[in-house]
């Protein structure tokens, strides 16, 4: 029996542990170090992505949205060359014409990561190239969409438009819904109070705004033309800084799709593409300078202006011909007008 005992003692298999104890530090070392690849070039593997399994959509899409501003062909620009893209943001409503709401000039400096935002004042008095009058700069895209409005900010800037992008803001709604929501700064609620105009209502401090009041933060109108834009540069600003997560990349192609026939541009899809491919795998979002031309609000046979400051188009003029120069070591940044001033309009321009 102490034999039998002994023998079974001895045949007693050994604990198993140090079969697996190898393969299971190779396996965690590998996890550790493919995570840290993944961390490290989340950015580049995000892009691998899109180009594997979106960039055809989306280079469609954008075909689609194209639309050449008249007979004036789009400059060959390469996407790390300075340009100067026109935004224009149409709010069309019953019974309007599609004025350009927004009108917004601005450069993009890919290498230096660095993009200036300058408001124009949609009832600005100036010249409209094409019909040999002066009016409210925001009627050229109404009498010419955008060739008409592109020529238009040239000679009253005394610079190159080299692109433009319009946006329907009947499409901004969904656009900011596909993105999970923008932050915006509303510390007060925005309310119309006028009869006149449509119920709108955004409640403040909020973390996240949805479409629906994203749209009533950049139409609300019954306050200054100075405020206005400034919450579109806002918004702009909240956007990109949205589409820019990582966890959005993948949502450009549904992005471009919902905006469909609310957006056209005379940007081709390999630029647009290629420029938004470099722009993502920065280390940060471009640095952005707001400005908003200055002047004063002017009554002209019963229809309210904004005469613009010949000093200040000067000044604005030089500055634009820093950014536009590839050579430019030392930039003309401007101070944000963000915080200051005001351009206070009449109900008669908040209706026309």
């Amino acid at each position: 029996m102490e034999n039998s005992a002994a023998h079974l003692t001895r045949r007693k298999p050994k604990k198993p542990k140090k079969k697996w104890k190898k393969p299971l530090i190779i396996i965690l070392s590998l996890l550790i170090v493919l995570g840290g690849i993944g961390f490290i070039y989340q950015k580049q593997l995000v892009v691998l992505a899109f180009n594997l399994f979106a960039s055809g959509t989306v280079k469609e899409a954008l075909d689609d949205s194209y639309k050449a501003a008249g007979d004036k062909d789009a400059p060959v620009v390469q996407h790390t060359d300075p340009f100067s893209l026109l935004l224009l943001g149409i709010d069309q409503r019953d019974n309007e014409p599609s004025r350009s709401d927004t009108i917004i000039y601005s450069v993009v400096r890919p290498e230096d990561n660095k993009v200036l935002l300058l408001s124009i004042p949609r009832d600005s008095y100036t010249e409209i190239v094409g019909r040999d009058v002066k009016s409210k700069i925001n009627s050229a895209y109404a009498h010419g969409e955008a060739k008409m409005a592109m020529d238009t900010v040239e000679k009253l800037l005394e610079n190159k438009v080299d692109f433009y992008a319009a946006i329907n803001f009947h499409g901004l709604k969904d656009i900011v819904d596909a993105v999970g929501g923008v932050e915006l700064p509303i510390k007060k609620d925005i309310e119309n109070k006028n009869k006149a105009h449509e119920k709108l209502f955004v409640q403040a401090n909020k973390p996240i705004y949805n479409g629906e009041e994203a749209l009533g933060y950049v139409r609300y109108r019954e306050d200054s033309d100075f405020n206005r834009t400034m919450r579109h540069r806002i918004f702009l600003s909240s956007f990109m800084n949205r589409a820019m997560e990582v966890k959005n990349l993948t949502k450009i192609p549904d992005i471009i799709k919902i905006a469909g026939s609310n957006f056209t541009t005379n940007m081709k899809s390999d630029f647009i593409v290629n420029f938004a491919e470099s722009l993502y795998m920065k280390d940060s979002i471009p640095t952005i300078s707001n400005y908003m031309l200055k002047g004063d609000g002017k009554m002209r046979s019963g229809t309210w202006y904004y005469d613009l400051s010949d000093e200040d188009l000067a000044y604005v003029r030089g500055m634009i011909k820093s950014w536009l120069d590839p050579n430019t070591t030392q930039l003309i940044v401007p101070e944000s007008t963000d915080e200051s001033g005001t351009a206070e309009q009449s109900d008669t321009a908040d209706k026309s």
